[in-house]
């Protein structure tokens, strides 16, 4: 049995690799877009069904807007650097949610949602531009697959030490050693990896689409000062800290707008 399920686990590896066209990395993908959007897409028509959407307001028509250009920037980028194609699949749908939550995301295949309590923090078309590009990149880069796929994997470990240690105190040890050795040494690492290849590349396409990327390190700014400083340290939270958002956007500005200019694009919004 525990031959089994290593076998099982190598061969999900080695079967599952593809290649991120942003960074040129392997990445861990159990899950075929055919399998993953499908999914996405019920379950965001279903979240709609049970929630307002705000139409026709010059809000909802900005989200929209900025949605265009940045996944329109993607295809430009994706296109010019041998993946044409890659967003074939994508069904891209831009909605704005009556909710306090200050919170936008992006599910697979491209169903966007900002919600109204984010709109105080973007304060405008640009930094609306920094949280869409954000979102839009988690989507394009399949991080939603990988964390999945992680989970997976995740799981089968646990399984694996259950059936090998058969004293139900150690096992009892190894599932409380597991959860928490798996969770803060790879899973929460693994997604704060993801937030920062996303930061990354959002500031690339968003530059693209003619938005200044210098305003993300200032969007982030006014993050930090709406938390009031409230977060956890950044080594348990699946999210870098803001501080290291700021350095990172700041250091990261000038070679987004050198990407864009080889697009035809040399000024920004």
């Amino acid at each position: 049995m525990k031959r089994l399920i290593l076998t099982v686990a190598v061969f999900l590896v080695v079967a599952a690799c593809k290649t991120n066209p942003f960074t040129g990395k392997s990445t861990l993908n159990f899950y075929p877009n055919s399998q993953i959007f499908p999914m996405a897409f019920a379950q965001y028509d279903e979240f709609l069904g049970d929630n307002k959407v705000i139409t026709g307001t010059s809000d909802a028509q900005m989200i929209t807007r900025v949605g265009q250009r940045i996944a329109s920037a993607a295809e430009r980028w994706l296109s010019a650097n041998g993946y044409p194609g890659y967003l074939k699949d994508y069904k891209w749908e831009y909605n704005l949610v009556d909710d306090e939550t200050v919170n936008a995301w992006c599910m697979p295949g491209g169903k966007i949602v900002f919600y109204t309590g984010i709109l105080p923090i973007t304060q405008n078309e640009t930094g609306i531009a920094v949280v869409m590009g954000h979102e839009v990149a988690h989507a394009l880069a399949d991080h939603g697959a990988q964390r999945m796929s992680a989970g997976m994997l995740q799981q089968i470990g646990a399984v694996a030490g259950n059936v090998a240690i058969q004293d139900p105190e150690k096992r009892n040890m190894f599932n409380q050693a597991y959860g928490l050795g798996s969770t803060v040494g790879v899973m929460l690492p693994f997604s704060r990896s993801h937030e920062t290849e996303a930061d990354r590349i959002g500031l690339q396409i968003m530059a693209i689409a003619g938005y200044n990327p210098d305003e993300a390190a200032q969007l982030w700014q006014r993050m930090k000062a709406q938390s009031g400083g409230q977060a956890p340290p950044e080594f348990l939270s699946t999210h870098p800290s803001n501080d290291t958002r700021i350095s990172n956007l700041t250091a990261w500005a000038p070679a987004a707008k050198q990407e864009a200019r080889k697009f035809g694009v040399t000024s920004f919004k």
